[in-house]
């Protein structure tokens, strides 16, 4: 086996585990039926295994072409054809991302092709705002603020039972496809530039990029008006047998096949025309970045079939047991860890860290990346269950908790900013909407509350924690080399202490 992609492996493994033991408690417990446990472990190999390729092929293959388009799409003194093609690029990969069609799917009252289109059009447009926010050098935080502003005035007329809907879009948007490519881009297009805030602005683009469907959503659940819309339960298969669980994983396989087929395939068609156009790979980058799609399919075929087989009947099971129980308070604390030990099973997170220790240098390291993350997915899982026991609207979350996460973007350092609004979108991928979403929506059943309103939602509380949580550790990250620097400055001056301050005296004047 190819070196590289057993170390990925064995990182997959090592990241799933936790997440898989607690399932297996919890099913001693909660007497579930044992065919439904075969199929949630048989689900976790095909995740571990799926996470290793993809996660490999990313590095292959997305990144340096992300990475690639975005530094070339500088050189062009053409704006117009800039927008023209990157909008095009986010609409291609949006359409393409298979965690929008799982929500769309879900989603009463609005065809699933509406809902698709109008959010890939969101990407599109906040796409362009990126780019030209990176060219032109504007400040993340005002964009953020101004499009925030804008987001909660169309909520206010957007109406209630569609809002947690429109939040989730934000999220799930931006998966496992998309992100690598975009995180890549952002950092070819910042590549170019020679100053100092250059690495800086290199993130950013998932921040943004996940405004516009939510955005785009609320604007069309204003004119579809879906709140007399109905949603149907969700159908737990029934498994008796290991033949019944190959029998699911087996007739899953080419339907997830297709999906992510179809998804790289537009990719791989927008970046021959782009290879034709500028030249910019040669010979053996081009063998690599061929291997590494290869990868990237094959990863994303067997997690997807792995989590979407294995992980949401067990994820809707134990939410349901626990919801109708007389201990349905156990859902908080049952929540944060389970939320605390999930976000280490999004691919797409690797993606981000890796990146952040890499543009750093180091000084922003993996482990505390993936710690900041952790945190911020305990609490969004906890307010969550805390949300479906009480019945607390999701305003009243959303609102205080961006309008924190803006006030922190004037304290922490500029690169954070960027770090903690992109990591929002990358934690609300797969695993969110396939073990996640099917949890809360069992543990709403259980307790008889309102699926559209409280069980949807927890997308938008998970892209939203991250932020408050990234940009603390940011504080805290500014202050530790603050004080590095006067360390280091004291070392530099030695036997100067506070009270020997140098009298600097006026030098007389020359009529003396």
């Amino acid at each position: 086996m190819n070196k590289q992609l057993k170390e990925k492996i064995m990182e997959a493994f090592s990241s799933v585990l936790p997440i898989t033991v607690i399932v297996l408690i919890l099913s001693i417990f909660l007497s579930m039926p044992v065919g439904t446990i075969v199929m949630f472990v048989g689900g976790a190999a095909l995740l571990i295994v799926g996470m290793g390729f993809f996660t490999l092929g990313a590095d292959m293959a997305m990144m340096p072409m992300g990475e690639g388009i975005g530094a070339q799409l500088t050189k062009v003194k053409n704006l117009p054809l800039i927008i023209i093609v990157t909008f095009a690029m986010g609409v291609v990969i949006t359409i393409a991302e298979p965690d929008l069609q799982v929500l769309a799917r879900q989603v009463p009252a609005i065809p699933s092709m509406n809902l698709i289109l109008t959010v890939a059009v969101g990407v599109g447009v906040f796409l362009v705002i990126a780019i030209l926010r990176i060219l032109f050098r504007v400040k993340l935080s005002i964009l953020l603020i101004v499009f925030y502003a804008v987001v909660f005035i169309f909520a206010a007329f957007t109406p209630n039972t569609f809002i947690p809907v429109a939040f989730d879009s934000g999220g799930v948007t931006t998966g496992p496809i998309t992100v690598p490519f975009i995180l890549a881009m952002g950092l070819g297009i910042a590549s170019i530039r020679s100053d100092k805030d250059s690495q800086d602005d290199s993130f950013g683009l998932v921040a943004l990029c996940s405004i516009g469907p939510i955005l785009a959503v609320l604007i069309l659940g204003i004119f579809y008006k879906p709140s007399d819309s109905l949603y149907s339960a969700l159908e737990i298969p029934e498994v008796h047998t290991t033949r019944d669980v190959v029998t699911r994983f087996i007739f899953q396989l080419p339907h997830y096949f297709n999906e992510v087929a179809l998804a790289l395939a537009a990719i791989v068609v927008f970046f021959i025309i782009f290879q034709l156009l500028s030249r910019r790979f040669h010979g053996r980058q081009l063998g690599r970045i061929a291997v590494g799609f290869l990868y990237t399919l094959i990863g994303l075929v067997l997690f997807l079939t792995g989590v979407n087989v294995g992980f949401i009947p067990v994820g809707h099971l134990i939410g349901s047991s626990l919801g109708e129980s007389a201990f349905k308070w156990l859902l908080i604390p049952l929540g944060m860890v389970v939320g605390y030990f999930i976000v280490a099973a999004e691919p797409a997170v690797h993606v981000l860290n890796k990146q952040v220790e890499d543009v750093s240098g180091g000084a922003i390291p993996q482990k505390a990346m993936s710690t900041g993350l952790s945190i911020g997915m305990s609490a969004a899982l906890g307010i969550t269950m805390l949300r479906i026991l009480s019945g607390i609207s999701l305003m009243w979350i959303l609102i205080p908790g961006y309008l924190a996460a803006i006030v922190l973007t004037f304290f922490v350092p500029k690169i954070f900013t960027g770090i903690a609004f992109d990591s929002g979108g990358v934690c609300s991928g797969p695993m969110t909407s396939t073990f996640l979403l099917p949890f809360a929506m069992g543990a709403t059943e259980g307790v008889g509350g309102n699926i559209l309103t409280d069980a949807f939602g927890v997308v938008a509380m998970v892209a939203m924690t991250p932020l408050i949580t990234i940009q603390i550790m940011g504080v805290i990250y500014g202050k530790r080399m603050k004080t590095a620097a006067e360390q280091t400055e004291d070392i530099a001056a030695p036997g100067i202490s506070d009270n020997d301050k140098i009298i600097e005296y006026p030098e007389e004047s020359s009529d003396e």
